[in-house]
């Protein structure tokens, strides 16, 4: 199983149309959630993504995602609980 690239920052830019957190779009986020899609489709959707982001943002996406993976919860909603 793949793990989705929600980090749980769901906030889109309106002018890319890309979450701030994942950096996907709203038809990528619905793409993740079908049944019938595939684990490559998932591995490039990470791809691009990657290649997407830039800057603070990719740094903290792949640490976030790292935890989310390594845990079951993004650094986001690890910080809510520890509040």
């Amino acid at each position: 199983m793949i793990i989705s690239p929600c980090i749980s920052i769901c906030k889109t830019d309106p002018q890319t149309g890309y979450c701030y957190g994942c950096g996907r779009s709203n038809e990528e986020k619905k793409l993740w959630k079908l049944e019938n899609t595939s684990n490559q489709w998932k591995n490039d959707n990470l791809t691009g993504i990657q290649k997407r982001l830039t800057g603070w943002q990719l740094e903290s996406f792949k640490d976030s995602y790292k935890h989310k993976i390594e845990s079951g919860i993004s650094l986001f909603k690890k910080s809510l609980n520890n509040d």
